[in-house]
């Protein structure tokens, strides 16, 4: 048998070429090796001992059992079970369906993943971040940051019920473009119609990929490429001008400014130094009058740019131009939504905003700077620094709403913060006390260090603290002074625990919360 890597290195290769159609992948699915190696990258999940509807879980996994699946796959009776539908909460306060595969569906389901991957992932857009090796929130809010410099206007789209409502037939007509085998297609057909069981009750899927499904997200990738690829020519038609035209106002200032330069050089030596005074007065004052301008004209007709950014189903579009061009783009991208990929813009969701004021994406606000902070340059004159730059910033409302979740604020009737204690975790030892409350501001730092405001968090971080204090206080029925007396070591506040390796010390997060654009890939 092939190793795996040898294989998917081919297809990746054969990928380079678009025009290129793959025939007989599903062979690849009686090797046993590909298994697993699927198996190898389940198994440290913690999904992976979750039951589906057989109540089977990796535990059970043998090569046996592995076996059977391949013959059933190569004999072509193979069935997947309808997934176990359960709810978890989203950050709007609704829930989202997911669905639990059994365990001999996740292992197929990685294994055509990899298959796919290797053929899809080549030709995926530049644009596109979501369910990607090596690409995530963080190099999609990159991006923004330093590709929308300039923009005028933010298209914030957002897209209903997108993973509810993704066609059946247009997406296995897309994968149909590249593949020319029906023996796989139809093994996919079998994953999107397996359906799903709900108290006891089994649903029919006509639509949609099954939310928890392996290979659920490379799949919403496949269908919305073809989104990214309208935009992409949608972007290169709107695109016009090399330059924008220069600021006439701006030019004929520093022309003063030159003019006055080389009088002033000339006459230098016999002007009195009232004269030189009065010069330098007038000199400085066009330099001041200089940097409240522009060098370019921001508002050239002749002049427009279109940057686009997609993670999942959130994309957003940041448009140098005029309010019309933007509405009209969204209502272009509307209509092509609709006729080609069958899925609905929200009108009500899908913001047009300008970007003096805050674009929402990704958990992030993003506004376009126009501060007209001065640096000194090394020869003596000023620049402005930042200007029409494209900025990250945290959310107050973010890590208000992340506390009282937690359920370490209460806010008061005069909307006064109080931090208070936590029920749930006063029967924790106080190593976990201690290593929940440092987790989960981590967690809520290193999502949000590429903000220029990150040090917020501190506040975020503070009201944590206190909170915890009060958990220890309200566990062991003492003050919060007596208990920031009891836990102090060197000057912070620590636990003592021991190991096999002698007594040791945990303390409380205090890093300094500093903006870091350092990227972490992510598989």
């Amino acid at each position: 048998m092939r190793n795996p890597k040898v294989v998917l290195n081919s297809l990746t290769s054969k990928a380079q070429d678009d025009t290129y159609i793959f025939e007989r992948l599903y062979r690849n699915l009686y090797n046993i090796e590909f298994y697993l190696e699927a198996y190898a990258k389940l198994y440290p999940n913690k999904g992976s001992n979750t039951k589906g509807i057989n109540n089977g879980t990796i535990d059970g996994m043998s090569l046996e059992r592995i076996g059977r699946l391949i013959e059933k796959v190569r004999e072509q009776t193979y069935q997947p079970n309808p997934a176990r539908r359960t709810y978890i909460p989203k950050k709007n306060d609704k829930t989202r369906p997911l669905g639990i595969p059994t365990f001999e569906d996740k292992l197929l389901q990685e294994v055509v993943r990899r298959i796919l991957e290797s053929i899809y992932e080549p030709q995926f857009s530049n644009h596109s971040h979501g369910f990607r090796p090596n690409r995530s929130c963080h190099t999609a809010l990159k991006e923004i940051r330093n590709t929308f410099t300039g923009t005028r206007w933010f298209i914030e789209g957002d897209i209903k019920g997108f993973f509810d409502n993704i066609d059946h037939h247009v997406l296995v007509e897309l994968l149909r473009k590249r593949i020319k085998d029906e023996k796989l297609i139809n093994l996919i057909w079998k994953f999107l119609r397996a359906g799903y069981v709900e108290d006891w009750t089994f649903h029919k899927t006509y639509s949609g990929t099954p939310q928890g499904g392996i290979i659920s997200p490379l799949l919403s990738n496949v269908y919305l490429h073809e989104l990214d690829k309208y935009v992409e020519q949608y972007a290169s038609d709107y695109n016009i001008g090399e330059k924008r035209t220069h600021n006439i106002v701006y030019h004929n200032i520093a022309s003063k400014i030159a003019k006055r330069k080389s009088n002033n050089k000339r006459d230098w030596e016999r002007i009195t130094k009232e004269e030189k005074a009065e010069r330098l007065g007038e000199l400085k004052a066009l330099y001041k009058e200089l940097q409240s301008h522009d060098s370019k004209d921001l508002f050239d007709p002749n002049y427009r740019r279109m940057k686009y950014t997609r993670y999942a189903d959130d994309f957003i579009i940041g448009i140098i131009g005029s309010k019309k061009e933007a509405e009209q783009i969204k209502i272009d991208l509307t209509n092509y939504l609709a006729d080609k990929l069958k899925l609905e813009l929200s009108v009500e969701k899908t913001l047009i905003t300008h970007s003096q004021k805050d674009a929402r994406f990704l958990g992030y606000d993003i506004r376009v700077a126009r501060d007209w902070h001065r640096m000194k340059m090394p020869n003596g004159t000023k620049k402005r620094k930042f200007n029409y730059q494209t900025k990250l910033f945290v959310p107050h409302e973010k890590y208000i709403k992340k506390l009282i979740d937690f359920g370490a604020l209460k806010i008061g009737s005069n909307n006064g913060w109080k931090p208070v204690h936590r029920p749930y975790l006063v029967h924790n030892d106080d190593l976990e006390i201690l290593r929940t409350y440092n987790a989960e501001i981590e967690g809520l730092y290193n999502y949000y260090r590429l903000a220029s405001n990150v040090h917020v968090l501190q506040s975020f971080r503070q009201t944590m603290k206190y909170s915890m204090i009060k958990t220890y206080a309200n566990k062991y029925r003492s003050t919060v002074s007596k208990i920031i007396a009891k836990y102090k070591i060197n000057g912070k506040f620590g636990i003592r625990y021991e190991t096999k390796d002698g007594l040791k010390i945990a303390y409380f997060m205090e890093q300094r919360m500093e903006k870091n654009s350092e990227i972490k890939n992510s598989q």
